[in-house]
């Protein structure tokens, strides 16, 4: 039991890690970029691109919120629960927004952007589109299995 709690604290820890690194570097990123080395600090966040950017970060983070839910009820021994296959399902719901959103920024790049080259962030961006659907069909598979075992569960219910 004590072994289990700590490898999922040390889980929402990553986790935690995690969200702190990419909010940093979300914050610190617009001022370092090339665009942005001649503009004040209103005119950096206001640029539509970082805009989009910090819009389609909401996904991230809410699927990352679900996986600290999804511990909580790996702590709590309710993870064959109908909470857990919510928390799973909305976590593939934002892995498929996530790669949405990559998609319609590398469209947006490849259309509209003049006088850059658009490979790296085309190829940059079809690796992160690719790493999301992983997450997307992996998370399918698990919510499949999470609501086969709660349906199980709940006929032996109705049974005994």
């Amino acid at each position: 039991m004590k072994l289990k709690r700590g490898s999922t604290v040390f889980l929402k820890v990553v986790i935690l890690l995690i969200a702190i690194g990419v909010l940093a570097g979300m914050i610190r990123f617009p001022q370092t970029e090339g665009r942005a080395a001649n503009l004040d600090f209103i005119s950096i966040y206001t640029d539509p691109l970082i805009i989009y950017a910090y819009i389609a970060s909401i996904p991230f983070f809410v699927a990352l919120y679900q996986a600290v839910k999804l511990l909580g009820y790996v702590d709590n021994n309710r993870v064959f629960s109908q909470r857990a296959v919510k928390a799973v399902r909305n976590i593939k719901y934002c892995a498929i927004t996530i790669s949405g959103f990559i998609v319609l920024g590398i469209l947006y790049i490849r259309l509209f952007v003049n006088g850059d080259d658009p490979a790296g962030p085309t190829a940059l961006g079809m690796v992160t589109t690719f790493a999301s659907i992983v997450i997307a069909t992996a998370a399918a598979v698990f919510e499949r299995l999470l609501q086969n075992a709660v349906d199980i569960q709940s006929e032996n219910d109705l049974t005994v």
